[in-house]
């Protein structure tokens, strides 16, 4: 059977948070390397997009044969710029992929594993995680819709694919607040009961 392959965005500037969300910490570890350990648990192959701040962050991801790093060097143009990366990058043989962004890194390894068992008993090409009436991430494509992805305008990015055929959407409700947790500043972190950004 053809894999789910995995894709962590971590490309963004942070501009909000005034330090890179990749390397902020969660407990022992960095956001990127908590997500990366959590999403190997479902995945046999991970590729992480990098782009602002390349260097510092690339030198957090874990070292693991499973991981491919690709840069992204239009990540200026949004996301969608990063997922489209992603996609190129994934096995010529994977059925679909696990998408996660590094500014969630409080979902669980269960809920990506729980993703994945549901895609693979579904089939259906676009797959959301929900918590409450909360829409957020991962978010699972089918192969069946890469190439609309890299073919959707930049500024509405894949929300424009996600949207454009209600029938083929399907969610699974997890009892997991980190799908819908977004950390985009400093009192976001306070709020979660995360430790604040490093001094400059």
């Amino acid at each position: 059977m053809a894999a789910i392959e995995g894709i962590l965005l971590a490309a963004g500037e942070s501009r909000r948070m005034g330090f890179p969300k990749p390397l902020l910490r969660l407990n022992a570890h960095t956001f990127i390397e908590h997500t990366a350990h959590a999403m190997l648990d479902a995945v046999a192959r991970l590729v992480i997009v990098l782009g602002a701040s390349a260097e510092r962050v690339r030198a957090a991801v874990p070292r693991d044969p499973r991981i491919a790093i690709v840069e992204n060097s239009a990540w200026q143009r949004g996301q969608l710029s990063s997922l489209r990366a992603a996609l190129a990058a994934l096995s010529k043989d994977a059925s679909a992929a696990l998408v996660h962004l590094a500014d969630h890194p409080t979902v669980l390894s269960a809920t990506f594993a729980a993703l994945v068992r549901e895609h693979e008993r579904s089939r259906k090409p676009i797959l959301i995680a929900r918590h409450g009436a909360r829409r957020g991430h991962p978010v699972i494509f089918a192969r069946t819709v890469f190439d609309e992805l890299m073919r959707a305008p930049d500024e509405g990015g894949a929300r424009v694919v996600v949207n454009a055929d209600p029938s083929r959407v399907a969610y699974l409700d997890v009892e997991d607040p980190g799908v819908a947790l977004d950390l985009d500043t400093p009192a976001d972190l306070a709020r979660a009961g995360l430790p604040p950004p490093p001094k400059r």
